[in-house]
C-alpha cells in the first residue's frame, strides 16, 4: 500500500486513531466534575444533620410551641424544663434506660471486639483442623437478618430462664460475624508471621502472643470493631423488644419508642420523646470522635518501621 493511500484512509476514518474518539463529542471540565461531587456531598449532609437540626430546635420547645412555631423556628428557651420533666418521668426512668444503654452499648462494644479480634487472628494465623470451614459457616451469620434470630434467641433465652434479664439481651450481642471478619483480614495484613514466630522462640504462649503482640498491631482494625459494635448495640431496638418486659431493663431505644407510642394519647410526652432522643445521640458522636481519634493515631503509627 503506498503511502497517498495511508493518507486517504486515514483522513476517510476521521484522522488518527487516537482522536477518533473525541471528535464530535467535549470533555467534562474538572470544574464541572467537582461541582457535583461537592453537590452531592451537600445533600448528603443536610440529609444527615437537618433531623439533628430539628432535635435541638425542638428540644428547646413547650408543649405549645409545637403547633405555634415551624420546625425549624426556636421559640422561648423551655430546655431545662424540659430536661427537669425527663429525668422526673416515672421517677427517673429514663436515667436507668441511659445506665442500661451504656452497660449493653459500652461493655458489649468492647467484649465483642475483643472475641471477634480473637477470631479473626485465630482464622488468619493459627493452623488448625477445619479453620476455612469455621470461618464459612461463621461467614454464613452476616447473610442472617438480626429479625430472623430474634425468635430462636427467645426460645433459648427461655430454655435458661434469661428472658426478662440482662443477660438476654446482653449475651447475644456479644458475637459479630461481620467483626470476625474484618478482623480475620486485618490480621493478615498487620501481623507478620516471622514477628508470630520471634514470639514463640522467645517463649510467649499463644494468649501472651495474641494479648502483646498481635492486638497492638491489630489496633486500628480492632477500633474500628469496637465502633460498629457500639452504633449496632445502641441503636438495638428489636432484640430488646422480644426479650424484655420490665421497664427498668429498657435500654432508651426501646424506653423512647415506649414513650413515644403515648404522645397521641398524652401529648406530654411529645417533649419528653424529643429531648431523651436528643440526649440519646450524643453518646454516639462522642463515641465516635473519641474512637477516630485513636484509630488516625494507629494508622499514622503502623505506617512507619
Amino acid at each position: 500500500m503506498s503511502a497517498s493511500t495511508t493518507v486517504n484512509a486515514t483522513s476517510a476514518v476521521g484522522g488518527p486513531p487516537g482522536r477518533s474518539g473525541r471528535r464530535g463529542g467535549r470533555e467534562p471540565s474538572p470544574w464541572t466534575s467537582r461541582t457535583v461531587v461537592h453537590a452531592m456531598l451537600g445533600i448528603a449532609a443536610l440529609y444527615s444533620v437537618l433531623p439533628l437540626v430539628w432535635l435541638v430546635t425542638s428540644s428547646t420547645k413547650s408543649l405549645g410551641d409545637f403547633s405555634t412555631t415551624s420546625a425549624f423556628e426556636f421559640a422561648d428557651w423551655n430546655l431545662p424544663a424540659n430536661l427537669r420533666a425527663l429525668f422526673s418521668e416515672a421517677d427517673g426512668v429514663f436515667l436507668a434506660w441511659a445506665r442500661n444503654s451504656v452497660l449493653y452499648a459500652g461493655v458489649g462494644a468492647v467484649l465483642g471486639a475483643l472475641i471477634c479480634t480473637a477470631c479473626g487472628y485465630a482464622v488468619a494465623k493459627l493452623d488448625f483442623p477445619g479453620r476455612r470451614t469455621l470461618f464459612a459457616v461463621t461467614l454464613t451469620g452476616v447473610l442472617v437478618p438480626t429479625t430472623a434470630l430474634a425468635l430462636p434467641l427467645y426460645l433459648m433465652a427461655s430454655e435458661f430462664r434469661l428472658v426478662d434479664t440482662f443477660w438476654a439481651v446482653f449475651l447475644p450481642l456479644l458475637t459479630n460475624p461481620f467483626g470476625v471478619y474484618l478482623a480475620r483480614v486485618y490480621a493478615e495484613a498487620a501481623v507478620p508471621d516471622e514477628v508470630l514466630e520471634a514470639a514463640r522462640i522467645d517463649g510467649s504462649g499463644e494468649l501472651k502472643t495474641f494479648f502483646r503482640v498481635a492486638l497492638p498491631m491489630m489496633r486500628p482494625g480492632f477500633v474500628t470493631i469496637i465502633l460498629f459494635q457500639f452504633v449496632q448495640i445502641w441503636n438495638n431496638f428489636f432484640l430488646p423488644l422480644v426479650m424484655l418486659t420490665d421497664p427498668r431493663l429498657f435500654p432508651l431505644s426501646l424506653g423512647l419508642y415506649q414513650w413515644s407510642t403515648r404522645v397521641s394519647q398524652f401529648p406530654q410526652y411529645n417533649p419528653l420523646v424529643i429531648t431523651g432522643s436528643l440526649l440519646a445521640v450524643f453518646p454516639i458522636i462522642v463515641a465516635f470522635l473519641v474512637l477516630q481519634r485513636q484509630w488516625r493515631s494507629g494508622l499514622t503509627a503502623g505506617s512507619v518501621k
